[in-house]
């Protein structure tokens, strides 16, 4: 993640914001809440902000949170699905155990 942002958990609007220091909404990660699971819905960056790697800030710094909180993942958004497969050894352990299989290959991240 860049110096020059700041992710905030934004629980009343169900999602992670990643605003840039000068107070502007770079780009969002939604979810639902259900009991002790988080389901991430979807991962939106403005379109100026794209291939800036502010997205894979974004989707960092919303699993660490989720860490924290102590929460099972169920990655239904694409690129916190490519995320998580892209980090295993960090965030594979953070998904539902039953939605586990589809992001390995032979026990080895895909």
């Amino acid at each position: 993640m860049s110096a020059n942002t700041t992710v905030r958990h934004n629980p009343r609007l169900s999602r992670y914001e990643m605003a840039l220091h000068d107070g502007d909404l770079a780009g969002v990660a939604l979810y639902q809440r259900h009991g002790r699971r988080i389901a991430f819905l979807r991962t939106d960056i403005e379109p100026r902000y794209e291939g800036t790697g502010l997205a894979g800030g974004l989707a960092r710094a919303a699993l660490d949170d989720v860490r924290e909180l102590g929460l099972e993942v169920v990655p239904v958004c694409p690129f916190i699905a490519t995320y998580i497969r892209s980090h295993a050894d960090e965030y594979l352990d953070l998904v539902v155990a039953a939605m586990r299989e589809p992001l390995v290959e032979d026990g080895r991240p895909i």
